[in-house]
């Protein structure tokens, strides 16, 4: 089953995002169920958020996985949504 994991940064948290950005691409590497992924741009193109696409047995797997990640670990996002994902086309 496919999630859509969408992360907002907490104001002023570019500094967070950076520090840890090698331990977030390196378990998006690790744990081998990330389909895509990308940061979120803000209008002077600095880094505000994640947009992950991932492919987990069901939504408590998501949750964990996102409770893993580096970046919620470091305290970076203000708000995490995810949602069960029906890919169509792609």
């Amino acid at each position: 089953m496919r999630f859509v994991i969408h992360c907002t940064d907490k104001p002023g948290a570019l500094q967070i995002r950076k520090d840890n950005r090698e331990a977030h691409l390196a378990y998006l590497k690790e744990t081998g169920v990330v389909e895509q992924a990308g940061p979120l741009l803000d209008d002077a193109g600095d880094m505000c958020g994640s947009t992950l696409i991932l492919e987990l047995r069901d939504m408590s797997a998501a949750q964990d996985w996102a409770a893993n990640d580096p970046y919620a670990k470091a305290g970076l996002f203000d708000s995490v949504r995810i949602n069960a994902w029906n890919r169509v086309i792609g």
